[in-house]
Parts: structure tokens; sequence; C-alpha cells
């Protein structure tokens, strides 16, 4: 198994603690026993000016050298210790690499200001007293050149540029660069981040979007086929109930008993051959979000064919455009031929409306009157329709149940109020519904219209 570098570090001494990579500690280790040989090389020149024995120089330049090695923790104090050390003229090497790493570090500006101020100063002050001895001993049978005048200052002034300003500009730069692949680090997890939270919440649509085409389907299946199904339940009831005393009228009931179940049959043929039919997949789209939305597509297109070829199917809309407000008549009638008495009434001036709207008014009658057949077997039923000035009313309302009536003991899954609500809702409709004062059930819906004619 191999082991994380935060893995690594826990098990690492203390003292190790401030080095990422192996090869850091390779180089800093280095870098410490060249500055540590310099500095005892000149230890052996400082303990002959300092007066002192030649070991305690060498082992003091030693200690000073090996600063060098906690340069990336604590680089002011290598930084400090260099400038401590620049008189007794040792730990050049340290001086030069505790300015790149200081300038490197995220030490705030102005502490790298000061301390790059007082190393130049010491090194040049330093430079220009050793210049200065040197040119005397030099010169010294020169009466004519003067070393103090323009010479020694300006050559000093260069050799302290030249030892402090590069390391010092190359570090700036360095920090500057690390800085800028850290801050694009960052930006490039927020934006991973955010195209994954972008992905997410696409794929949420996704699911929301095929929870809704679902949705679609089951209401368009279920208000096509549960009305002619419980009339179809209805005619068989009473065919049964009048078989041996009316034959005539149980042969009518048969008939219109094979036309319903032909009917409902080519419904759910159109229906389940669009779900079964292939749908070309949508042209391929970068990006997380493109994709996860392009999943929807089939799906959706589904269950707008499968919604168009069951309004086409319907045989309660005579037009080819589906369902519309003139076929409620041959609905009620309908209706009427399973036994129901039904009075359907139409007030204020009949037009067309929106495929939308005479679509959703039809399917509200044909779902509240399939209600009646399963939970008010021979009640009579009152159809409404209200064409207004900027919208359309229905209104289906039943009374009590005929306790004579045969129970056709049709199933319901409780859904046909809802899928109404839906359909309502939809289009910026109300749509209210519950039982009356006088036991029945009353049903009403209001659409907003534009009319079309």
């Amino acid at each position: 198994m191999t082991a994380t570098g935060a893995d690594q570090g826990e098990g690492a001494p203390r003292t190790w603690w401030w080095w990422g990579r192996r090869r850091s500690v390779v180089l800093d280790v280095t870098l410490a026993v060249v500055s540590a040989l310099e500095c005892g090389l000149e230890g052996i020149g400082f303990a002959g000016k300092a007066s002192v024995p030649v070991p305690v120089g060498v082992l003091f330049g030693l200690a000073v050298g090996s600063v060098l090695l906690v340069r990336r923790r604590w680089p002011i104090t290598v930084v400090l210790v260099s400038i401590a050390v620049t008189p007794a003229e040792m730990g050049f090497l340290m001086g030069i690499v505790g300015l790149y790493s200081l300038a490197a570090s995220e030490v705030p500006r102005r502490f790298t200001a000061a301390l790059a101020g007082m190393s130049t100063v010491a090194v040049y002050v330093v430079t220009v007293v050793g210049l200065r001895q040197d040119v005397a001993q030099a010169d010294a049978g020169q009466p004519d050149f003067d070393p103090s005048g323009w010479y020694v200052p300006v050559v000093s002034l260069f050799m302290t540029l030249g030892l402090n300003a590069p390391p010092l500009l190359f570090g700036l730069y360095i920090g500057a660069r690390r800085r800028l692949m850290e801050s694009l680090r960052e930006r490039a997890d927020s934006l991973e981040q955010e195209l994954s939270l972008l992905a997410d919440r696409a794929e949420q649509r996704a699911q929301w979007a095929r929870q809704e085409e679902r949705r679609r389907i089951a209401r368009e299946m279920h208000d096509v086929v549960a009305h002619r199904v419980s009339l179809m339940v209805v005619h068989a009831a009473a065919l049964q109930a009048v078989a041996l005393k009316d034959p005539q009228k149980a042969v009518r009931n048969a008939a219109l008993v094979g036309d319903m179940g032909r009917q409902a049959l080519t419904e759910l043929r159109e229906m389940l051959g669009v779900l079964r039919e292939e749908v070309s997949p949508a042209a391929p789209s970068v990006g997380a979000v493109g994709v996860a939305e392009s999943s929807v597509v089939p799906l959706a297109a589904v269950g707008r064919a499968a919604a168009a070829a069951a309004e086409a199917a319907a045989e309660g809309g005579a037009e080819e455009g589906g369902p519309c407000l003139g076929a409620l008549e041959a609905l009620v009638e309908q209706s009427r031929e399973a036994g129901a008495v039904v009075d359907f009434v139409v007030v204020g001036e009949v037009r067309a409306y929106g495929a939308d709207v005479e679509r959703t008014a039809y399917r509200v009658v044909q779902e509240a009157l399939t209600n009646v057949h399963k939970h008010a077997a021979g009640a009579r039923v009152v159809v409404r329709l209200a064409h207004r000035e900027a919208e359309v009313a229905m209104q289906v309302e039943n009374g009590p149940s005929d306790a004579a009536a045969a129970d056709a003991h049709l199933p319901s899954g409780g859904n046909g109020l809802v899928g109404m609500r839906e359909r309502v809702t939809r289009l910026g409709g109300v749509f209210v519904s519950g039982p009356t004062d006088a036991g029945g059930f009353r049903v009403s819906a209001v659409l907003p219209v534009v009319s079309v004619s």
C-alpha cells in the first residue's frame, strides 16, 4: 500500500514537518552542509582576527552555516543570522540563499523589505571597509591615487547589489509564481465543484422531467381508456340483468359492449405502438448539463407522442385534432346509453377555443362521468357548460346514488380527481370538487381562454 504525504508526515519526526517532498530534504541538507563547510573555513580567519582558538572559530562557523537547514520553516532566522555574521566575513552563501527563501516565502512584504535593507547595508559596509583596506595595501606606493573617493563606494555598491539583488528578485518571482499556481489550483477545484453541482442539478431536472412525462402518459391512458372500460362494465351489468327479460335490449347492450371494447383496444394499441417506437437520440452535447438534459428528450418525445395518439384515437372527439367541446354531446349520449340519466346544459355563445383548453375541458367532463358510473350508479347527473367572455366553465353534478341500481363494482385508483386538478391548474385555471348538501358530488372547473373564432 502507498502512503500519502499526510500519512508519511504523521510518522516522521517533528523536525521534518516543513518538507513536503524528499528532494526538498536532500536539497536543504546539501545546502546546509556546503554552507557549514564554507563558514567553517571562514572561521579560521575569524579566529585569527578575534584572537580565539582556531577550533573554536571552526566550530562557530559550522554552527552558523548549519542554520541554513531551517530556511523553509524560519527564513527570517536565517537572514538575521547571516546579517549578524556579516562583519565576521562569513556566511555569504547563507545570506544569498536566505534572501531568496525570505522573498519566496509568505512572510509579509514589509518584513522582507526591512530585512533585505538591513542585509544590503551590512554587506555594503563590510565591503567598503574590506575594499578600502585592500586598495590601501595594494596602492601604498601611489600617493596620487585616493581610494576614499568615488572608486571604493561605487565598486562596493555594485558588489553589494550583485550579491543581494539577484536572489531577492528571483525569490519574489518564485513566490509570485507559487501564489499564482495555488490560486489557479483553487480556482480549478472550485470550477470542478461547480460543474459537479451543475451536473447534480441537471440530473435532478432530468429525473423530474422523466417523472413528469410518466405521469403524463399515465394520465392520458387513464383518461382515454378508463371511461370506455367503465361504460363496458356498466353495459355488461345491464346485459346480465335484462338477458332473460328483454332479449332485444340484451342484444343492443352486447353490441355496445363489443363496440366499446374494440374502441378501447384500438386506443391501447395506438398508445402502446407509440411507446414501442424507437425515438431517435438527441445530438451529443458538450458539458455535464447538456448530457444530463439530453437524456430527457426521448421520454419527453414519447410522452407527447403518446398523448397525441391517445387524443387522436379517442372517438369522443370527432375532429382530427383530438377531443373537443363539440364532442361532449356524444360523450353524454354514451352515458345515457349505459342507463344513466344525464342532462346537458349549455350557457352562452358557443365558440371555438385553443386545443389545450378544449381537450382539458373534455377530459374533465369525461372523468367526472366516469366517476359517476363508478361511485354513484343510477344517480341523476347534470352536465353544465358555460361560455363566458374570458373563460369557459364546466360542472358535473350528480345526486345521491339510486339504491335500486346495481353496483358495477368498478375498481378505482384514486387518481381521477388528481389528474383533473393537474390538467386544470397547468392551464392557470381553478378546480373544485366535493360532496353536495343533497348527498351527491360536484366537480367544477374554470379555464381562462382566448377565443380563436
